[in-house]
């Protein structure tokens, strides 16, 4: 009897011990890629190997159908930060603004409910994130920036991402959950030409297509080459960053999700709305609690992953202070053992742009509105007289400048603009693309009478759905958008029109062009006042 007294206690303690364990929160750790596109190895790219990335979706869930609702840098950190769609972000929506200080991120919601919250690389910019008495405000915790290691060539950060993760973790009490965002600079631009060939030794055949909106030259193999040398160098740290999990026996209770900001930083990609410019990559792992080996379709937003990661935290949305949501937690679809659609309601996207990089007269920017729904793209351009890219005199400066860039430039003053009006030149109000049939988004049905009612169909659906969302452009106030100021960047058009040829930073002086364009390219008339030896 004696016996069974002492034992009871140790029994009970066991007992509340395992309970206390099963209903451990998580720790949570986010990388994102800067400007990765589906040329992942997992999802059957030829010319990019990444054994990190694949690591993840083999050991738990590759999603085929992850998109962001807005294919820049910022706006579309914005989205995923806080849970909502571009076109309830405010100034959020664009590029290089003043980050609205009423909108609360789910990492500083993590901060508040104990987590220890912290990141490397690139959190959210570019912008300002500071609270209106001037202090420092981080989005996504604190900075963990100070290890450094010597890449293979000199356009590739110094930051040691994986040796940060290290040294936050190290600084993180055991017992204390955790939330770590692995921000990867690349394959953001710029690239050492060259490097994929000399330094990665690749060979130009190793591209098996090159997409329809470009031509097939060697500068443009080159320019994807370069692009996945640099995937292939974050994706080492990837690998490195699981290594680290494994070895600090961490799996088990953590949850990582890899994903890329949006796709390539190469005309008719990155700042658009295509299929290439907003479709992902997306692969999520937990050992133990994600079944591995699976493959979801469902179509997945941005805007579900703060909802995500608040459901995992048991973190409740209405009472953190976040804004309201329009995304939903994926957490049903994670742990479920499913494969292909999971839940069958998630059968659409809505995507949208207002300004991105500034280049046009007064700093407007270029509205457009789409969805992604049956195997289907429905875009609408609510400015189609605009340039897409940026006014040509300004240098398209909404495409990185980039020797692919150069090329489509090059032709169009010989005389060649097919690939040129593909990236550049303006476009109709309204497109409408097969996705399945053609992912390059080069073959626009919007007058072809056999897709007239899907036209119509999409259409209708979008614009209502953003219409129920509150989306100013849907109420005719669309320019209440453009009127955030820009910054730090802003008035590159006006400096030009009194005759300073500064352009911003990541556009070459030499893609500026002399004159005015047509949408077929041809020459309307010279561009006020240049002076004659600049023409």
């Amino acid at each position: 009897m004696r016996n069974i007294l002492y034992i009871w206690p140790l029994l009970l303690f066991s007992l509340l011990s395992c309970a206390q364990e099963e209903h451990k929160k998580p720790n949570i750790l986010f990388i994102i890629l800067d400007d990765a596109g589906l040329d992942l190895s997992a999802y059957g790219g030829t010319y990019v190997n990444t054994p990190g990335f694949d690591a993840v979706a083999k050991q738990g869930v590759l999603f085929h159908n992850a998109y962001t609702p807005n294919a820049k840098c910022s706006p579309s950190r914005a989205s995923l930060l806080t849970g909502r769609n571009p076109w309830q972000l405010d100034a959020a929506m664009n590029h290089y603004i003043y980050f609205p200080q009423k909108f609360k991120t789910f990492p500083e919601a993590f901060q508040e409910y104990g987590y220890s919250v912290g990141y490397t690389g690139k959190g959210y910019v570019p912008g300002s994130i500071v609270w209106e008495d001037g202090s420092e405000r981080s989005l996504t915790g604190k900075r963990y920036d100070d290890k450094k290691t010597t890449p293979p060539t000199s356009a590739i950060s110094t930051n040691d991402y994986a040796g940060n993760f290290e040294d936050f973790l190290s600084k993180t009490a055991q017992e204390q959950p955790w939330f770590f965002w692995v921000g990867i600079n690349e394959p953001h631009r710029a690239y050492e030409y060259g490097s994929g060939v000399e330094t990665g030794k690749k060979k130009l055949n190793d591209i098996k297509e090159v997409p329809a909106y470009w031509p097939d030259t060697p500068e443009v193999r080159n320019d994807l080459l370069d692009y996945a040398f640099e995937i292939e160098y974050g994706d080492t740290h990837i690998q490195r960053i699981l290594k680290t999990l494994e070895t600090q026996g961490l799996l088990e209770n953590t949850l990582v999700v890899v994903t890329s900001d949006h796709g390539m930083p190469f005309p008719r990609v990155k700042g658009n709305q295509y299929e290439h410019a907003n479709h992902v990559p997306m692969a999520a792992m937990w050992k133990g609690k994600i079944q591995p080996e699976r493959t979801v379709n469902d179509h997945i937003s941005f805007i579900d992953i703060a909802p995500t990661f608040m459901d995992f935290a048991e973190i409740d949305w209405k009472t953190s202070g976040m804004h309201p949501k329009a995304g939903n937690s994926i957490k049903n679809i994670l742990l479920s053992k499913e494969s292909g659609i999971v839940e069958p309601k998630r059968d659409f996207i809505l995507v949208a742009k207002e300004r991105h990089d500034p280049g046009r007269p007064n700093d407007s920017g270029y509205p457009i509105r789409g969805i992604f729904k049956k195997n289907m793209l429905y875009v609408k351009n609510y400015e189609p007289d605009r340039w897409p890219a940026g006014n040509p005199e300004t240098g398209y400066p909404n495409i990185d400048s980039s020797p692919i860039k150069s090329v489509l430039i090059q032709q169009r003053r010989n005389g060649q603009t097919e690939y040129w009006q593909l990236n550049m030149g303006k476009r109709p109000m309204e497109e409408l693309y097969n996705i399945q049939e053609d992912p390059d988004c080069v073959n626009n049905l919007v007058n072809n009478p056999e897709f007239k009612a899907i036209k119509n169909e999409l259409g209708s659906f979008m614009e209502a759905e953003l219409e129920a969302q509150g989306d100013l452009r849907m109420q005719g106030f669309g320019h209440l958008y453009e009127a955030h100021p820009f910054y730090k960047v802003g008035g590159v058009y006006d400096d030009f029109l009194q005759g300073n040829r500064t352009t911003p930073k990541w556009v070459k002086p030499e893609d500026r062009e002399t004159h005015f364009l047509t949408g077929d390219g041809k020459e309307l008339n010279e561009v006020p006042n240049l002076k004659t030896d600049e023409r």
